[in-house]
């Protein structure tokens, strides 16, 4: 059993029963010409996790445990695309529209992948979401139960929308869950940090959090810590 000095109190957790989620690294949110920039973002905030994710990577691979990576993509036809999602604000461009990477957030197309310093690992999860939450017409609950994972880690981006709206309906769900503060970013450092008070408050309501170096100690064989 690992223990984590996280927010608001110890977080226990075994990594036979664990899982890491590396929410929508994707080129369309992190680089130019996606659909992060297109809603008028400076998306080098959301590349300052990046080496911080790599890291937790490496350590979280090394002890053998799940990870498993989301992206929020469409089906070429949008029909999975409700209009109130796709025609919400003015964005450049919208969901579905050609850019730069192809179009945006559309299975298939290069702005839908998970960028190449994060790339999934042969055995790994990939998950496509039609959602900004994980869970949402994907069977992400029924797989994590056969495999008997209680316990979810999230990281990724953005923390106010796809992570949050992730992680609260793995608690709904039963799944004891983390965040990992800096392994998480906005585009608006205000609602990061307001999103993290808000899943760990009242006694861990949603879940915990803890920076990223404490969860990576936490693997370390017990000779090396």
């Amino acid at each position: 059993m690992k223990t984590i000095a996280a927010t608001p109190f110890d977080y226990l957790f075994d990594l036979e029963h664990a899982a890491l989620v590396v929410i929508d690294m994707q080129r369309d949110f992190v680089e130019e010409g996606g659909f992060g920039a297109a809603l008028g973002n400076d998306v080098l905030r959301l590349q300052a996790i990046i080496p911080t994710l790599q890291q937790l990577l490496a350590a979280w691979r090394t002890a053998g445990a799940l990870v498993i990576h989301t992206r929020e993509c469409h089906r070429p036809d949008l029909a999975d695309c409700p209009p109130a999602k796709r025609l919400r604000g003015t964005p450049a461009l919208r969901i579905g529209d050609a850019g730069p990477m192809g179009r945006l957030l559309v299975a298939g197309e290069p702005g839908a992948d998970i960028i190449e310093a994060l790339s999934p690992m042969t055995g790994e999860w990939v998950i496509d979401k039609p959602g900004k939450g994980a869970f949402h017409a994907t069977g992400l609950h029924e797989r994590l139960q056969a495999r008997g994972i209680t316990h979810l880690i999230f990281t990724g981006v953005t923390t106010e929308v796809c992570v949050q709206s992730s992680m609260r309906e793995a608690n709904d769900r039963g799944y004891e869950c983390l965040v990992v503060e800096d392994a998480t970013e906005s585009y608006f450092p205000e609602f990061k940090a307001a999103t993290l008070s808000m899943l760990t408050a009242q006694g861990a309501i949603i879940g915990w959090s803890a920076p990223s170096r404490l969860l990576i100690d936490s693997l370390k064989p017990a000779s090396a810590s």
